[in-house]
């Protein structure tokens, strides 16, 4: 596999200690933030609707294919936030032309960005931000902020064997696979498999299909803080508009599936 690691950030404190590094295909180099901000791709863009600020916000930013030569449609990216929120990222989705385009917003340390929440730090240094997002289908968990790098992978069903559905499972519970990987991984494991760091893991030692009972799991995904309330939940809610109803059945369907998956094992041992 072909290595690409993109943004090795060191953080010191500000965003003026911020550097991105970039390694592809064995050669590597290094941007602070203020050459990105002078990048000749560089320009000033409008978000309409920010998925971390919750409203329209205005950036400097470069298009992300720019920092991505070598990078085919056919590759998988992963963007790697600093609190091991791990987003998977097709490079056909990054290197569009049409549709979403993707985005590599800079905080100017001149300008800082506003906190994201009061007594939390802002988005940047970096944040993988969208234009036009609706026309790609593109989800919030595909919206990193303070990412650490960015690097190239194998696909997900290589990487992580432990995550595929049964040979014999149906269509609705592959669809529910690749919709786990779009919205769920990022910061969850599953079996122990994945590379996320943030949430806990959603079949060991158990799955919440297991201890949700009736349809508190579909409200849990939709509002979590409708079940949950505490000031340090960082779990979204993932609407209609993010995640249709045939589409949040498919991907329970899939939890449920891997759920069966280990107790068959568990008894077979």
């Amino acid at each position: 596999m072909k290595a690409l690691f993109l943004a090795l950030l060191v953080i010191s404190g500000t965003a003026q200690a911020a550097q991105l590094e970039v390694q592809l295909n064995g050669g590597q180099r290094s941007w602070s933030s203020s050459e990105l901000l002078g990048h000749p791709q560089a320009r000033d863009i409008q978000i309409d609707e920010d998925v971390s600020y919750k409203r329209p916000m205005r950036y400097r930013a470069v298009p992300i294919s720019a920092l991505l030569d070598g990078v085919s449609a056919g590759d998988h990216l992963q963007a790697v936030a600093l609190d091991g929120f791990a987003a998977e990222l097709p490079a056909a989705t990054l290197l569009a032309r049409e549709g979403a385009k993707a985005w590599l917003a800079i905080e100017d340390p001149q300008h800082p960005w506003p906190p994201l929440a009061k007594g939390k730090p802002s988005a940047g240094p970096f944040y993988l931000v969208w234009t036009d997002p609706a026309a790609s289908q593109i989800g919030p968990e595909q919206w990193p902020f303070q990412v650490a790098r960015i690097r190239q992978l194998a696909a997900v069903e290589q990487r992580f064997p432990a995550l595929l559905p049964a040979a014999d499972a149906s269509a609705e519970v592959r669809t529910g696979f690749a919709l786990y990987q779009k919205n769920c991984m990022a910061c969850h494991r599953l079996n122990g498999a994945g590379d996320s760091e943030f949430g806990p893991d959603l079949n060991i030692p158990h799955n919440p299909t297991e201890y949700f009972t009736g349809d508190f799991l579909r409200q849990y995904i939709r509002d979590p803080q409708s079940l949950r309330r505490w000031p340090q939940g960082r779990m979204p809610g993932f609407t209609e508009q993010v995640l249709s109803e045939q589409e949040l059945s498919e991907l329970i369907g899939y939890l449920a599936h891997m759920a069966e998956i280990r107790e068959q094992r568990s008894e077979g041992q």
